[in-house]
């Protein structure tokens, strides 16, 4: 028997749950943080050595690569690209 897809969207779910911006930005955050730790591994870079590059402490680059944490700003952003030898960019979709 052929199955045709049951159901509705999951992005149509999580708008009715009311949380499909909260999930879009938790997960663009995940996406974020890892290409910065990956960026850190290429480079051989710890998590001092880049809080240094990007003149900022220690606790601000925890909370940077923390995947839970969505409360990073555009520069903090920007200082991290910079500092990996990349650019930031930002769109709207």
């Amino acid at each position: 028997m052929k199955r045709k897809h049951i159901g509705r969207n999951f992005d149509d779910f999580l708008k009715e749950e009311g949380i499909l911006s909260e999930v879009q930005a938790t997960a663009a955050k995940r996406v974020i943080a890892y290409q910065i730790a990956q960026e850190m591994k290429k480079r051989n870079l710890t998590k001092s050595g880049l809080a240094i590059k990007m003149k900022t402490s220690r606790a601000s680059l925890d909370r940077l690569l923390d995947p839970a944490n969505r409360s990073v700003t555009l520069g903090t952003l920007e200082r991290a690209a910079n500092a990996l030898g990349k650019k930031l960019s930002v769109q709207l979709t």
